[in-house]
């Protein structure tokens, strides 16, 4: 198996492309060490390397967060041995069990028209090129004129996720949706 690496624009993530599937359906973020050994083997292993403090799980790539006093050199190979040996035993990436599928339960909530329109875009438009950095953007809520957004991944802490949020994200639904005055960002 080649395992792809490539930089994105925040100096503690690295993505990770095994040249095959990694999750069907919605992306996942695991934050710590706990939350993955509720919800993935996979991620679990990942946490095991020392320094590791963030796993995003998509569907062509994984997305790790390293911690700021470790050295990609020290871990990186520590990481692609880990994806080898468990995407090469074509062993489980999340945990079947009722702990992830109780944690990944979406709210079925009915949205307004022009929270309509504000998932589109950021599925269509957005959320792509959030995805080529190594992370994901999710639709909170849009309330008296404002969007609330939540930066997964690669993205979730970067030192110019700010500046995409503001320059990009903002402006583009500003553009399409007059009824967007703002768009802040959710802590996770």
């Amino acid at each position: 198996m080649f395992i792809q690496t490539e930089q994105t624009p925040n100096p503690n993530a690295l993505k990770f492309l095994p040249g095959r599937e990694v999750l069907s359906g919605a992306s996942v973020d695991i934050d710590s060490a706990e939350k993955a050994k509720a919800m993935s083997p996979f991620a679990a292993r990942l946490f095991d390397v020392n320094g590791v403090c963030g796993v995003f799980l998509a569907s062509d790539y994984i997305s790790v967060t390293k911690a700021d006093d470790v050295d990609w050199v020290r871990i990186k190979p520590l990481i692609l041995a880990v994806i080898m040996d468990h995407m090469g035993a074509n062993l489980p990436i999340l945990d079947e069990s009722g702990a992830y599928a109780a944690s990944n339960a979406a709210d079925d909530v009915e949205l307004d028209e022009i929270s309509q329109q504000i998932v589109e875009l950021i599925d269509m438009r957005i959320r792509p090129a959030v995805a080529q950095d190594g992370g994901d953007i999710e639709f909170s809520k849009f309330e008296d004129g404002i969007v609330y957004v939540q930066m997964r991944g690669a993205c979730s802490g970067c030192p110019s996720a700010t500046l995409t949020l503001k320059s990009g994200i903002e402006n583009m639904l500003k553009h399409y949706v007059p009824e967007v005055i703002e768009v802040r960002e959710l802590p996770m």
